[in-house]
Protein backbone atom coordinates (compact mmCIF):
# COMPACT_ATOMS: atom_id res chain seq x y z
CA UNK A 1 0.00 0.00 0.00
CA UNK A 2 2.44 2.30 0.67
CA UNK A 3 4.86 1.50 -2.46
CA UNK A 4 1.77 2.62 -4.27
CA UNK A 5 0.76 5.67 -2.65
CA UNK A 6 4.26 6.65 -3.87
CA UNK A 7 3.66 5.49 -6.89
CA UNK A 8 4.54 8.29 -9.84
CA UNK A 9 1.25 7.69 -11.36
CA UNK A 10 -0.38 8.50 -8.05
CA UNK A 11 1.10 11.47 -7.42
CA UNK A 12 0.21 12.78 -10.88
CA UNK A 13 -3.51 11.80 -10.22
CA UNK A 14 -2.89 13.63 -6.93
CA UNK A 15 -1.50 16.92 -8.22
CA UNK A 16 -3.98 17.33 -11.42
CA UNK A 17 -7.06 16.62 -8.64
CA UNK A 18 -5.05 19.69 -6.57
CA UNK A 19 -4.91 21.66 -9.64
CA UNK A 20 -8.52 21.44 -10.53
CA UNK A 21 -10.04 21.83 -7.30
CA UNK A 22 -7.31 25.03 -7.22
CA UNK A 23 -8.89 25.92 -10.08
CA UNK A 24 -12.73 25.25 -9.58
CA UNK A 25 -11.91 27.53 -6.37
CA UNK A 26 -11.26 30.41 -7.99
CA UNK A 27 -13.60 30.55 -11.01
CA UNK A 28 -17.52 31.92 -10.64
CA UNK A 29 -20.38 29.37 -10.51
CA UNK A 30 -21.56 26.73 -8.53
CA UNK A 31 -22.66 23.10 -9.62
CA UNK A 32 -25.40 21.07 -7.20
CA UNK A 33 -26.51 17.53 -7.46
CA UNK A 34 -30.13 18.07 -7.41
CA UNK A 35 -31.45 14.63 -8.30
CA UNK A 36 -29.27 11.57 -8.08
CA UNK A 37 -31.55 9.49 -10.38
CA UNK A 38 -34.45 10.70 -12.02
CA UNK A 39 -35.29 7.54 -13.55
CA UNK A 40 -34.94 8.91 -17.31
CA UNK A 41 -31.82 10.23 -19.44
CA UNK A 42 -33.63 13.43 -20.58
CA UNK A 43 -33.22 14.25 -24.66
CA UNK A 44 -35.47 16.65 -24.20
CA UNK A 45 -36.43 19.67 -21.36
CA UNK A 46 -38.94 22.17 -20.69
CA UNK A 47 -39.95 24.08 -17.79
CA UNK A 48 -43.79 24.55 -16.82
CA UNK A 49 -45.19 27.98 -15.60
CA UNK A 50 -45.98 25.70 -12.23
CA UNK A 51 -42.24 25.39 -11.71
CA UNK A 52 -41.95 22.13 -12.69
CA UNK A 53 -40.02 20.58 -15.40
CA UNK A 54 -40.92 17.73 -18.26
CA UNK A 55 -38.20 15.68 -19.16
CA UNK A 56 -38.62 13.35 -22.18
CA UNK A 57 -36.62 10.82 -23.82
CA UNK A 58 -37.77 8.23 -26.34
CA UNK A 59 -40.08 5.22 -25.78
CA UNK A 60 -38.26 2.37 -27.99
CA UNK A 61 -34.99 2.88 -25.42
CA UNK A 62 -36.17 -0.58 -23.62
CA UNK A 63 -36.31 -0.03 -19.99
CA UNK A 64 -35.88 3.06 -18.07
CA UNK A 65 -34.91 3.43 -13.96
CA UNK A 66 -38.36 4.82 -13.22
CA UNK A 67 -41.26 2.37 -13.25
CA UNK A 68 -45.00 3.73 -14.80
CA UNK A 69 -47.93 3.90 -11.94
CA UNK A 70 -49.44 0.37 -11.01
CA UNK A 71 -51.20 -0.90 -14.05
CA UNK A 72 -50.31 1.70 -16.44
CA UNK A 73 -48.33 -0.07 -19.18
CA UNK A 74 -47.39 0.87 -23.40
CA UNK A 75 -48.17 -1.89 -25.86
CA UNK A 76 -46.78 -1.58 -28.68
CA UNK A 77 -46.12 -5.15 -30.83
CA UNK A 78 -43.54 -3.55 -33.34
CA UNK A 79 -41.29 -2.42 -30.21
CA UNK A 80 -38.09 -4.64 -30.94
CA UNK A 81 -37.09 -4.31 -27.11
CA UNK A 82 -40.19 -4.44 -25.09
CA UNK A 83 -43.95 -5.63 -26.24
CA UNK A 84 -45.26 -4.53 -22.97
CA UNK A 85 -43.72 -1.46 -21.84
CA UNK A 86 -44.03 -0.86 -18.01
CA UNK A 87 -41.20 2.04 -17.59
CA UNK A 88 -41.69 5.34 -17.67
CA UNK A 89 -39.83 7.54 -20.47
CA UNK A 90 -41.38 10.84 -19.91
CA UNK A 91 -41.12 12.35 -16.17
CA UNK A 92 -41.80 15.51 -14.12
CA UNK A 93 -39.84 17.46 -11.62
CA UNK A 94 -41.43 19.41 -8.32
CA UNK A 95 -38.72 22.27 -8.39
CA UNK A 96 -40.27 22.78 -4.56
CA UNK A 97 -39.52 19.29 -3.34
CA UNK A 98 -37.27 17.84 -6.31
CA UNK A 99 -39.44 14.60 -6.24
CA UNK A 100 -40.42 12.55 -9.52
CA UNK A 101 -43.65 11.77 -11.10
CA UNK A 102 -43.21 9.36 -14.03
CA UNK A 103 -45.87 10.66 -16.79
CA UNK A 104 -47.09 8.05 -19.72
CA UNK A 105 -45.81 8.60 -23.73
CA UNK A 106 -47.06 6.38 -26.05
CA UNK A 107 -45.70 7.51 -29.94
CA UNK A 108 -41.94 7.62 -30.03
CA UNK A 109 -40.38 10.99 -29.60
CA UNK A 110 -36.65 10.28 -30.18
CA UNK A 111 -35.39 13.89 -31.97
CA UNK A 112 -38.60 15.47 -31.92
CA UNK A 113 -39.87 19.04 -31.51
CA UNK A 114 -41.89 21.05 -29.08
CA UNK A 115 -42.99 24.69 -27.88
CA UNK A 116 -45.26 25.76 -25.68
CA UNK A 117 -48.60 27.17 -26.68
CA UNK A 118 -50.11 30.64 -25.51
CA UNK A 119 -52.26 29.12 -22.90
CA UNK A 120 -49.27 27.55 -21.59
CA UNK A 121 -49.80 23.94 -23.24
CA UNK A 122 -46.66 22.03 -24.47
CA UNK A 123 -47.27 21.00 -27.46
CA UNK A 124 -44.62 18.58 -28.78
CA UNK A 125 -44.36 16.95 -32.34
CA UNK A 126 -42.90 14.70 -34.45
CA UNK A 127 -40.36 11.72 -33.46
CA UNK A 128 -39.15 8.50 -35.01
CA UNK A 129 -41.28 5.07 -36.32
CA UNK A 130 -44.93 5.24 -34.97
CA UNK A 131 -44.44 9.24 -33.47
CA UNK A 132 -43.65 10.54 -37.12
CA UNK A 133 -46.74 12.45 -37.85
CA UNK A 134 -47.87 12.52 -34.22
CA UNK A 135 -48.97 15.88 -32.19
CA UNK A 136 -49.03 15.00 -28.41
CA UNK A 137 -50.10 17.37 -25.39
CA UNK A 138 -48.94 18.26 -22.13
CA UNK A 139 -51.41 20.99 -20.16
CA UNK A 140 -49.18 21.32 -17.00
CA UNK A 141 -51.01 21.36 -13.49
CA UNK A 142 -49.93 22.11 -9.86
CA UNK A 143 -47.66 19.75 -8.45
CA UNK A 144 -50.00 18.19 -6.04
CA UNK A 145 -52.71 17.49 -9.18
CA UNK A 146 -52.69 14.95 -11.93
CA UNK A 147 -51.74 15.69 -15.76
CA UNK A 148 -49.79 13.22 -18.51
CA UNK A 149 -49.14 13.48 -22.07
CA UNK A 150 -52.49 13.20 -24.53
CA UNK A 151 -51.82 11.65 -27.87
CA UNK A 152 -53.67 13.54 -30.35
CA UNK A 153 -55.94 11.67 -32.65
CA UNK A 154 -58.24 13.84 -34.62
CA UNK A 155 -55.00 15.81 -36.50
CA UNK A 156 -51.67 14.65 -37.48
CA UNK A 157 -48.36 16.55 -39.17
CA UNK A 158 -49.17 16.92 -42.72
CA UNK A 159 -45.27 15.68 -42.87
CA UNK A 160 -43.42 13.68 -40.54
CA UNK A 161 -40.93 15.67 -39.18
CA UNK A 162 -38.04 13.88 -37.52
CA UNK A 163 -35.10 16.69 -36.19
CA UNK A 164 -37.38 19.63 -36.89
CA UNK A 165 -37.28 22.89 -34.90
CA UNK A 166 -40.76 24.58 -33.66
CA UNK A 167 -41.44 28.17 -33.35
CA UNK A 168 -44.01 30.40 -31.47
CA UNK A 169 -45.24 32.94 -34.00
CA UNK A 170 -46.83 36.63 -32.91
CA UNK A 171 -50.83 35.13 -33.11
CA UNK A 172 -50.21 32.66 -31.19
CA UNK A 173 -49.66 29.70 -33.83
CA UNK A 174 -46.08 27.38 -33.88
CA UNK A 175 -44.65 26.96 -37.16
CA UNK A 176 -42.93 23.11 -37.74
CA UNK A 177 -39.99 23.32 -39.49
CA UNK A 178 -37.97 21.10 -41.75
CA UNK A 179 -36.79 17.76 -40.19
CA UNK A 180 -35.37 14.69 -41.83
CA UNK A 181 -36.14 14.76 -45.95
CA UNK A 182 -38.80 17.00 -45.10
CA UNK A 183 -37.91 20.50 -46.25
CA UNK A 184 -41.19 22.19 -45.71
CA UNK A 185 -42.81 24.19 -42.53
CA UNK A 186 -46.16 23.75 -41.49
CA UNK A 187 -48.46 25.04 -38.70
CA UNK A 188 -49.94 24.23 -35.34
CA UNK A 189 -52.90 24.94 -35.08
CA UNK A 190 -53.52 24.45 -39.06
CA UNK A 191 -54.34 28.23 -40.66
CA UNK A 192 -57.38 28.50 -42.05
CA UNK A 193 -57.62 27.66 -46.17
CA UNK A 194 -53.36 26.99 -45.66
CA UNK A 195 -53.72 23.29 -44.34
CA UNK A 196 -50.80 20.87 -44.85
CA UNK A 197 -47.20 21.27 -45.67
CA UNK A 198 -45.44 24.11 -47.70
CA UNK A 199 -42.15 23.74 -49.88
CA UNK A 200 -39.67 25.93 -48.38
CA UNK A 201 -36.67 25.27 -51.05
CA UNK A 202 -33.82 26.62 -49.13
CA UNK A 203 -33.90 23.57 -46.54
CA UNK A 204 -33.37 21.31 -49.32
CA UNK A 205 -30.40 23.51 -51.03
CA UNK A 206 -28.38 23.73 -48.07
CA UNK A 207 -28.84 19.99 -47.43
CA UNK A 208 -25.56 18.12 -47.68
CA UNK A 209 -24.25 14.24 -47.68
CA UNK A 210 -24.15 14.62 -43.87
CA UNK A 211 -27.79 16.28 -43.73
CA UNK A 212 -26.35 19.04 -41.71
CA UNK A 213 -30.03 21.17 -41.95
CA UNK A 214 -31.41 19.37 -39.28
CA UNK A 215 -32.58 21.16 -36.72
CA UNK A 216 -32.77 24.24 -38.20
CA UNK A 217 -32.06 27.28 -35.57
CA UNK A 218 -35.07 28.95 -36.03
CA UNK A 219 -35.29 32.97 -34.41
CA UNK A 220 -38.82 35.13 -34.72
CA UNK A 221 -37.39 38.85 -35.78
CA UNK A 222 -38.99 41.88 -33.93
CA UNK A 223 -40.46 42.85 -37.72
CA UNK A 224 -42.17 39.17 -38.04
CA UNK A 225 -40.45 37.22 -40.25
CA UNK A 226 -38.20 34.28 -39.24
CA UNK A 227 -34.33 33.56 -39.46
CA UNK A 228 -34.03 30.58 -39.92
CA UNK A 229 -30.20 29.44 -40.89
CA UNK A 230 -28.92 25.66 -41.35
CA UNK A 231 -25.74 24.27 -42.48
CA UNK A 232 -23.86 27.36 -43.06
CA UNK A 233 -26.39 29.86 -44.20
CA UNK A 234 -29.34 32.02 -43.67
CA UNK A 235 -32.31 33.92 -44.51
CA UNK A 236 -35.00 36.05 -43.62
CA UNK A 237 -38.40 34.31 -44.25
CA UNK A 238 -41.98 36.04 -44.47
CA UNK A 239 -44.28 32.90 -43.15
CA UNK A 240 -47.30 34.76 -44.01
CA UNK A 241 -46.32 34.90 -47.62
CA UNK A 242 -44.23 32.05 -47.87
CA UNK A 243 -41.23 33.87 -49.55
CA UNK A 244 -37.70 34.40 -48.66
CA UNK A 245 -37.04 38.44 -48.50
CA UNK A 246 -33.33 38.02 -47.54
CA UNK A 247 -30.20 35.80 -48.02
CA UNK A 248 -27.41 36.32 -45.29
CA UNK A 249 -23.42 35.56 -45.93
CA UNK A 250 -22.62 31.93 -45.14
CA UNK A 251 -21.04 31.85 -42.02
CA UNK A 252 -17.30 30.57 -42.19
CA UNK A 253 -16.28 27.36 -40.24
CA UNK A 254 -18.27 24.63 -41.80
CA UNK A 255 -21.97 23.43 -40.68
CA UNK A 256 -22.86 23.86 -37.75
CA UNK A 257 -26.54 22.44 -37.69
CA UNK A 258 -27.50 18.52 -36.41
CA UNK A 259 -25.27 16.60 -37.22
CA UNK A 260 -22.44 19.46 -36.79
CA UNK A 261 -24.03 20.64 -33.44
CA UNK A 262 -23.25 24.34 -32.83
CA UNK A 263 -26.18 26.51 -30.78
CA UNK A 264 -27.46 29.43 -31.49
CA UNK A 265 -29.35 32.41 -29.50
CA UNK A 266 -30.87 35.45 -30.02
CA UNK A 267 -29.55 38.51 -27.55
CA UNK A 268 -32.13 40.17 -25.61
CA UNK A 269 -34.50 42.35 -27.06
CA UNK A 270 -34.07 45.95 -26.24
CA UNK A 271 -34.46 49.59 -26.17
CA UNK A 272 -37.17 50.09 -29.50
CA UNK A 273 -37.19 46.42 -29.87
CA UNK A 274 -36.02 46.87 -33.81
CA UNK A 275 -32.66 45.34 -33.52
CA UNK A 276 -32.38 41.21 -33.39
CA UNK A 277 -28.95 40.08 -33.35
CA UNK A 278 -28.27 36.46 -33.55
CA UNK A 279 -24.77 34.29 -32.41
CA UNK A 280 -23.68 31.14 -33.32
CA UNK A 281 -21.15 28.98 -31.41
CA UNK A 282 -19.36 25.97 -31.86
CA UNK A 283 -19.60 23.11 -33.99
CA UNK A 284 -17.98 19.98 -35.94
CA UNK A 285 -15.71 19.82 -38.54
CA UNK A 286 -17.38 18.87 -42.15
CA UNK A 287 -16.62 15.27 -42.40
CA UNK A 288 -16.09 13.93 -38.88
CA UNK A 289 -19.75 12.72 -39.15
CA UNK A 290 -19.62 10.90 -42.26
CA UNK A 291 -16.02 8.98 -40.82
CA UNK A 292 -17.75 8.43 -37.71
CA UNK A 293 -14.52 10.40 -36.38
CA UNK A 294 -14.56 10.68 -32.19
CA UNK A 295 -11.14 12.45 -32.12
CA UNK A 296 -11.26 15.46 -34.59
CA UNK A 297 -11.16 18.95 -32.67
CA UNK A 298 -14.33 20.84 -32.66
CA UNK A 299 -14.89 24.63 -33.36
CA UNK A 300 -14.54 27.14 -31.38
CA UNK A 301 -15.53 29.95 -33.45
CA UNK A 302 -18.57 32.14 -32.91
CA UNK A 303 -20.49 33.85 -35.42
CA UNK A 304 -22.58 37.19 -34.75
CA UNK A 305 -24.67 39.33 -36.92
CA UNK A 306 -27.06 41.70 -37.08
CA UNK A 307 -30.21 40.03 -38.45
CA UNK A 308 -32.28 43.53 -39.28
CA UNK A 309 -29.49 45.40 -40.45
CA UNK A 310 -30.04 46.41 -43.91
CA UNK A 311 -26.99 45.08 -45.00
CA UNK A 312 -25.61 42.60 -42.64
CA UNK A 313 -22.70 40.80 -41.93
CA UNK A 314 -20.88 38.01 -39.99
CA UNK A 315 -18.74 39.23 -36.89
CA UNK A 316 -16.35 36.47 -35.85
CA UNK A 317 -14.69 35.63 -32.89
CA UNK A 318 -13.21 32.71 -30.79
CA UNK A 319 -14.75 30.84 -27.69
CA UNK A 320 -12.03 29.41 -24.92
CA UNK A 321 -12.87 25.79 -25.85
CA UNK A 322 -13.96 24.03 -29.11
CA UNK A 323 -17.27 22.47 -28.62
CA UNK A 324 -20.00 20.61 -29.92
CA UNK A 325 -23.35 19.90 -28.76
CA UNK A 326 -23.28 22.99 -26.16
CA UNK A 327 -26.16 24.45 -25.00
CA UNK A 328 -26.64 28.44 -24.93
CA UNK A 329 -29.09 29.78 -22.17
CA UNK A 330 -30.56 32.96 -22.25
CA UNK A 331 -29.64 34.22 -18.65
CA UNK A 332 -32.06 37.10 -16.75
CA UNK A 333 -29.31 39.27 -17.18
CA UNK A 334 -28.95 39.33 -20.82
CA UNK A 335 -25.88 37.22 -20.90
CA UNK A 336 -25.71 34.13 -22.04
CA UNK A 337 -24.37 31.08 -20.50
CA UNK A 338 -22.46 28.39 -22.48
CA UNK A 339 -22.57 24.78 -21.27
CA UNK A 340 -22.59 21.02 -22.06
CA UNK A 341 -21.05 19.63 -24.83
CA UNK A 342 -17.75 18.27 -25.63
CA UNK A 343 -14.54 19.34 -27.69
CA UNK A 344 -14.34 16.89 -30.40
CA UNK A 345 -15.88 13.90 -32.76
CA UNK A 346 -19.72 15.07 -33.72
CA UNK A 347 -22.87 14.35 -32.72
CA UNK A 348 -24.58 11.08 -32.59
CA UNK A 349 -24.58 7.74 -30.87
CA UNK A 350 -20.75 7.45 -29.32
CA UNK A 351 -19.42 10.26 -31.72
CA UNK A 352 -17.94 12.71 -29.16
CA UNK A 353 -15.31 12.26 -27.03
CA UNK A 354 -13.41 14.84 -24.40
CA UNK A 355 -16.29 16.20 -22.55
CA UNK A 356 -16.11 19.88 -22.15
CA UNK A 357 -16.92 20.41 -18.42
CA UNK A 358 -16.07 24.00 -18.44
CA UNK A 359 -19.04 26.38 -18.66
CA UNK A 360 -18.51 30.16 -20.54
CA UNK A 361 -20.19 32.96 -19.61
CA UNK A 362 -20.70 35.38 -22.94
CA UNK A 363 -21.34 38.72 -22.27
CA UNK A 364 -22.80 40.65 -25.77
CA UNK A 365 -22.18 44.26 -24.45
CA UNK A 366 -18.15 43.40 -24.00
CA UNK A 367 -15.23 44.53 -27.03
CA UNK A 368 -14.57 41.36 -28.86
CA UNK A 369 -11.94 39.72 -27.32
CA UNK A 370 -13.60 40.29 -23.90
CA UNK A 371 -16.46 39.00 -24.04
CA UNK A 372 -16.02 35.54 -23.05
CA UNK A 373 -15.47 34.25 -19.34
CA UNK A 374 -14.51 30.83 -18.23
CA UNK A 375 -16.80 29.24 -15.12
CA UNK A 376 -16.30 26.58 -12.84
CA UNK A 377 -16.21 23.43 -14.33
CA UNK A 378 -18.52 20.34 -13.95
CA UNK A 379 -17.56 17.13 -12.97
CA UNK A 380 -20.60 15.05 -14.99
CA UNK A 381 -19.61 14.52 -18.72
CA UNK A 382 -22.84 15.90 -20.78
CA UNK A 383 -22.45 14.45 -24.53
CA UNK A 384 -24.82 13.56 -26.81
CA UNK A 385 -28.98 14.05 -25.70
CA UNK A 386 -27.89 16.45 -22.88
CA UNK A 387 -30.13 19.50 -22.18
CA UNK A 388 -29.53 22.78 -20.31
CA UNK A 389 -32.91 25.15 -19.14
CA UNK A 390 -33.09 28.48 -17.07
CA UNK A 391 -35.35 28.05 -14.01
CA UNK A 392 -37.18 30.80 -12.21
CA UNK A 393 -34.44 31.51 -9.91
CA UNK A 394 -32.06 32.24 -11.87
CA UNK A 395 -30.20 28.80 -11.25
CA UNK A 396 -29.50 26.29 -15.01
CA UNK A 397 -31.21 23.47 -14.38
CA UNK A 398 -28.77 20.19 -16.46
CA UNK A 399 -30.41 16.87 -17.78
CA UNK A 400 -29.63 14.43 -19.82
CA UNK A 401 -26.66 12.93 -21.76
CA UNK A 402 -26.91 9.36 -23.08
CA UNK A 403 -24.73 8.33 -26.10
CA UNK A 404 -25.61 5.25 -26.75
CA UNK A 405 -28.53 3.63 -27.91
CA UNK A 406 -29.44 2.34 -25.23
CA UNK A 407 -29.38 2.85 -21.42
CA UNK A 408 -25.78 1.87 -20.95
CA UNK A 409 -24.21 2.82 -17.68
CA UNK A 410 -20.70 0.52 -18.03
CA UNK A 411 -19.30 2.57 -20.85
CA UNK A 412 -16.89 5.53 -20.90
CA UNK A 413 -19.54 7.74 -20.76
CA UNK A 414 -22.65 6.36 -19.40
CA UNK A 415 -26.02 7.18 -19.68
CA UNK A 416 -26.44 9.79 -17.50
CA UNK A 417 -29.70 9.96 -14.64
CA UNK A 418 -28.62 12.41 -12.67
CA UNK A 419 -30.20 16.10 -11.96
CA UNK A 420 -27.69 19.00 -11.60
CA UNK A 421 -27.93 22.95 -11.55
CA UNK A 422 -25.52 25.41 -12.41
CA UNK A 423 -25.54 28.80 -10.39
CA UNK A 424 -23.67 31.83 -12.05
CA UNK A 425 -22.30 34.21 -10.11
CA UNK A 426 -24.75 35.93 -9.69
CA UNK A 427 -25.98 33.92 -6.87
CA UNK A 428 -23.10 33.92 -5.10
CA UNK A 429 -23.65 34.92 -1.14
CA UNK A 430 -21.71 38.14 -1.52
CA UNK A 431 -24.72 39.68 -3.95
CA UNK A 432 -27.40 38.35 -1.87
CA UNK A 433 -28.07 42.01 -0.60
CA UNK A 434 -28.72 43.16 -3.86
CA UNK A 435 -30.58 40.53 -4.49
CA UNK A 436 -34.06 42.15 -5.65
CA UNK A 437 -37.60 40.45 -4.52
CA UNK A 438 -40.62 40.54 -6.43
CA UNK A 439 -43.17 41.83 -4.06
CA UNK A 440 -46.16 43.16 -6.43
CA UNK A 441 -47.17 42.19 -10.31
CA UNK A 442 -50.23 41.83 -12.43
CA UNK A 443 -50.99 37.74 -13.42
CA UNK A 444 -51.82 39.22 -16.66
CA UNK A 445 -50.45 42.19 -18.93
CA UNK A 446 -51.45 42.90 -22.54
CA UNK A 447 -49.58 44.15 -25.02
CA UNK A 448 -48.10 48.16 -24.97
CA UNK A 449 -49.93 47.91 -21.26
CA UNK A 450 -48.08 50.31 -18.57
CA UNK A 451 -48.13 48.71 -15.28
CA UNK A 452 -46.28 48.73 -12.03
CA UNK A 453 -43.97 46.34 -10.35
CA UNK A 454 -43.08 46.17 -6.55
CA UNK A 455 -39.66 44.86 -5.16
CA UNK A 456 -37.85 44.65 -1.81
CA UNK A 457 -33.79 44.78 -1.99
CA UNK A 458 -31.95 44.90 1.57
CA UNK A 459 -29.15 47.81 0.37
CA UNK A 460 -30.10 51.08 -1.06
CA UNK A 461 -30.92 51.11 -4.77
CA UNK A 462 -28.40 53.00 -6.90
CA UNK A 463 -29.46 52.13 -10.44
CA UNK A 464 -31.71 51.17 -12.48
CA UNK A 465 -34.07 48.45 -11.94
CA UNK A 466 -34.05 46.18 -15.18
CA UNK A 467 -37.77 44.29 -15.73
CA UNK A 468 -37.12 41.13 -17.92
CA UNK A 469 -39.48 39.11 -19.35
CA UNK A 470 -38.04 35.56 -20.29
CA UNK A 471 -39.83 32.47 -22.21
CA UNK A 472 -39.37 29.35 -21.06
CA UNK A 473 -38.23 27.53 -24.31
CA UNK A 474 -38.35 23.19 -25.46
CA UNK A 475 -34.35 22.74 -25.09
CA UNK A 476 -33.02 19.82 -27.41
CA UNK A 477 -29.88 18.41 -29.27
CA UNK A 478 -27.99 21.94 -28.30
CA UNK A 479 -31.02 24.07 -29.39
CA UNK A 480 -33.77 26.01 -27.29
CA UNK A 481 -36.39 25.95 -29.74
CA UNK A 482 -38.49 29.47 -29.09
CA UNK A 483 -35.98 31.11 -26.65
CA UNK A 484 -36.52 34.63 -25.76
CA UNK A 485 -35.36 37.47 -23.59
CA UNK A 486 -36.86 40.85 -23.67
CA UNK A 487 -36.22 43.62 -21.75
CA UNK A 488 -38.77 45.89 -21.19
CA UNK A 489 -38.36 49.59 -20.52
CA UNK A 490 -38.85 50.39 -17.44
CA UNK A 491 -38.45 54.59 -15.16
CA UNK A 492 -36.17 54.88 -12.38
CA UNK A 493 -37.47 52.80 -9.15
CA UNK A 494 -38.87 55.54 -6.87
CA UNK A 495 -39.51 54.61 -2.91
CA UNK A 496 -42.85 53.45 -2.15
CA UNK A 497 -43.91 52.45 1.30
CA UNK A 498 -40.79 50.37 2.11
CA UNK A 499 -40.76 48.85 -1.07
CA UNK A 500 -39.67 50.17 -4.49
CA UNK A 501 -42.01 50.48 -7.38
CA UNK A 502 -40.96 50.35 -11.03
CA UNK A 503 -43.10 51.74 -13.70
CA UNK A 504 -42.67 49.31 -17.41
CA UNK A 505 -44.68 48.79 -20.58
CA UNK A 506 -45.48 45.49 -21.51
CA UNK A 507 -44.05 44.66 -25.28
CA UNK A 508 -45.50 46.07 -28.03
CA UNK A 509 -46.95 43.12 -29.52
CA UNK A 510 -46.46 39.92 -30.63
CA UNK A 511 -43.45 39.78 -32.81
CA UNK A 512 -41.38 41.33 -29.79
CA UNK A 513 -42.80 38.46 -27.65
CA UNK A 514 -45.26 35.69 -28.79
CA UNK A 515 -48.51 35.80 -26.37
CA UNK A 516 -47.64 33.56 -23.31
CA UNK A 517 -46.39 32.94 -19.88
CA UNK A 518 -43.55 34.10 -19.25
CA UNK A 519 -40.73 34.60 -16.14
CA UNK A 520 -40.36 37.96 -15.22
CA UNK A 521 -37.44 39.01 -13.16
CA UNK A 522 -36.57 42.18 -11.72
CA UNK A 523 -32.57 42.47 -12.28
CA UNK A 524 -30.97 44.59 -10.03
CA UNK A 525 -26.43 45.92 -10.77
CA UNK A 526 -26.47 42.21 -12.57
CA UNK A 527 -28.37 40.37 -10.13
CA UNK A 528 -31.76 38.93 -10.91
CA UNK A 529 -35.11 38.05 -8.20
CA UNK A 530 -36.75 34.71 -8.41
CA UNK A 531 -39.06 34.96 -11.31
CA UNK A 532 -42.69 35.54 -10.98
CA UNK A 533 -44.78 33.81 -13.69
CA UNK A 534 -47.04 36.87 -15.91
CA UNK A 535 -49.43 36.20 -18.57
CA UNK A 536 -48.74 38.04 -21.47
CA UNK A 537 -51.85 38.46 -24.10
CA UNK A 538 -53.01 40.20 -26.39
Amino acid sequence: MAKYASSPRWLLQSLIFTILSTVRAQLPGTWELLVPNAGVASMHTAVTRFNTVVLLDRTNIGPSRKMLTKGHCRIDSNDVVLKKDCFAHSVVLDLQTNQIRPLMILTDTWCSSGQFLPDGTLVQTGGDLDGFKKIRKFEPCEPGEFCDWVELKDVELANGRWYATNQILPDGRVIIVGGRGTNTVEYYPPRKNKNGAIELKFLADVEDNQMDNLYPYVHLLPNGHLFIFANNKAVMYDHEGNRVIRDYPALSGGPRNYPSAGSSVMLALEGDFSTAVIVICGGAQYGAFIERSTDTPAHGSCGRIVATDPKPGWEMEDMPYGRIMGDMVMLPTGDTLIINGAQAGTQGFVMASNPCLYPVLYRPDQPVGLRFMTLNPGTVPRMYHSTANLLPDGRVLIAGSNPHYFYKFGAEFPTELRLETFSPEYLSPDRANVRPVIEGIPETVRYGEAFDVFVSVSLTVVGIIEVNFGNAPFATHSFSQGQRLVKLNVTPSVPDSGRYRIKCKAPPNGAVAPPGYYMVFAVNQGVPSVARWVHLVA
